[in-house]
């Protein structure tokens, strides 16, 4: 699975931008450098040019893929997930006004130029522990479809990658274990604790706990695990 191509797709929610969208184009505005102090208005007004007339209060799919081009991020670009945190975003794909206006304040942003600038200072808070805790827990819930509890696994696969990939050294062997699992949808709690067993466990997994607190997947995991690796599985 090309998970960079997956989470692009959530993020535009599989909308095909038509070259006759009601989106609109005229966005050069938003590319002149911006005087110092926020602009309240002229955030409202940059806000105005990726929403729809007949929907002027919320960007959608293809606003928001209009907006990572002219902000020259790829939608998979984490950066666009900690924008989303900063938001409060409550669904993928789409941002309200009070949801921009929120995030973009709190930014001190009111144009492209602005937001192109604090690009760097978005990715740095996935370095302090505390944020990352935070932006991995909150995209649990802005990735799942929102008349579901749990995130299905393709999804969460798509994220951890996302969130984790560059990080923790087992992913792709926990991915071949949920490929093969009975699992096909992640619980929060299970969601949670793969953060938690990514930072305590070591690779050899000498130090893990069987009987600790941890949830009976990952119980399992460490199980194939040590199948996988022709060592002694957990009695």
């Amino acid at each position: 699975m090309d998970l960079g191509e997956d989470v692009s797709s959530m993020f535009g929610k599989r909308s095909k931008t038509n070259s006759n969208s009601t989106v609109n184009r005229s966005r050069t505005k938003g590319m002149e450098e911006a005087p110092t102090s926020f602009n309240q208005k002229k955030c409202i007004a940059w806000f105005r040019q990726y929403s729809t007339p007949n929907n002027a209060d919320t960007i959608g799919p293809e606003g928001v893929e209009a907006f990572c081009r002219d902000l020259n991020v790829e939608p998979e670009n984490i950066a666009l997930l900690v924008l989303s945190w900063k938001m409060g975003a409550k669904q993928m794909g789409f941002f309200t006004l009070q949801e921009w206006m929120l995030g973009l304040t709190d930014l001190q942003c009111d144009s492209l130029a602005k937001l192109q600038g604090k690009l760097n200072y978005l990715h740095s808070l996935l370095l302090d522990s505390s944020h990352f805790k935070s932006i991995y827990r909150y995209a649990f819930d802005f990735s799942r479809d929102k008349d579901q509890r749990s995130l299905d696994v393709e999804t969460a696969k798509a994220m951890l990658g996302l969130l984790l990939g560059r990080q923790w050294s087992l992913l792709n062997s926990f991915f071949q274990f949920l490929d093969q699992s009975r699992y096909r949808v992640l619980n929060k709690d299970q969601w949670c604790n793969v953060l938690e067993f990514s930072r305590a466990v070591d690779v050899d997994l000498k130090n893990y706990d069987v009987d600790g607190a941890w949830p009976v997947m990952l119980d399992e995991f460490v199980e194939w695990l040590k199948v996988t690796r022709g060592e002694s599985s957990i009695q």
